[in-house]
């Protein structure tokens, strides 16, 4: 059975794509136009009715959460689960202690760490696109609360090869999609390469297959 991704390029599917490629599952992507109102259209409604992004279908199974964040982080949970004896298979942890650790880190990403890097994006990225002005007081607030977020990183990856210890996780995976757009086409690669065990850490997670991989589709 072919899992089909519903969403635009971003970096919520992005997230997705990269646990289904960790786990040896076979997918195809479905492109929605958030520009042009595809995620508003009937046909769309009627996977998610709030029209948000990404979405999963999964034979006659398919799942979304509250918003486009919360989605992408319950369908690699789902994955890591339903397939947890397939391809990479510490994603969740192999004891209750360390699938507690990756709930954590998971958490830690989706409150501390999300919220700034993704004013950042939208500020620098997104609404250049569109021609808008950036708010440059909400970027330097969006960068200080970021580095801050990445200094605990570094106290912990002082201590473990990887957030939930020393095992490849969601934890780490979660992070990919935007800390790729901070090093890259935010040109604030500093804010990595800054601290010694953060830098160590986003070149390891950021060579692997599977996402260099994402990075060949997108």
């Amino acid at each position: 059975m072919v899992v089909k991704v519903y969403g635009p390029a971003y970096a919520s599917p992005k997230r997705v794509i990269v646990c289904l490629i960790e786990k040896q599952i076979e997918f195809e992507t479905v492109p929605v136009d958030l520009v042009k109102g595809e995620n508003k259209n009937p046909e769309y409604l009627k996977l998610q009715p709030f029209g948000s992004l990404p979405v999963i279908q999964d034979g006659d199974f398919t799942l979304y959460g509250i918003d486009s964040f919360a989605e992408s982080r319950a369908i690699i949970r789902y994955y890591a689960e339903k397939y947890k004896s397939q391809g990479t298979t510490d994603l969740l942890g192999r004891t209750i202690e360390e699938r507690g650790l990756v709930e954590q880190w998971l958490e830690v990403e989706a409150h501390n760490f999300h919220p700034p890097i993704y004013q950042m994006t939208t500020q620098i990225l997104f609404f250049a696109k569109r021609g808008l002005p950036a708010d440059e007081n909400l970027i330097k607030e969006s960068e200080e609360k970021l580095g801050k977020v990445l200094d605990v990183y570094e106290e912990r990856l002082s201590k473990s090869k990887y957030l939930a210890g020393d095992f490849f996780s969601l934890a780490d995976l979660s992070h990919l999609p935007f800390t790729q757009y901070l090093v890259g086409p935010m040109e604030k690669e500093y804010m990595i390469r800054d601290r010694k065990h953060v830098s160590a850490w986003w070149d390891d997670i950021s060579n692997r297959p599977s996402w260099k991989k994402v990075l060949e589709l997108y």
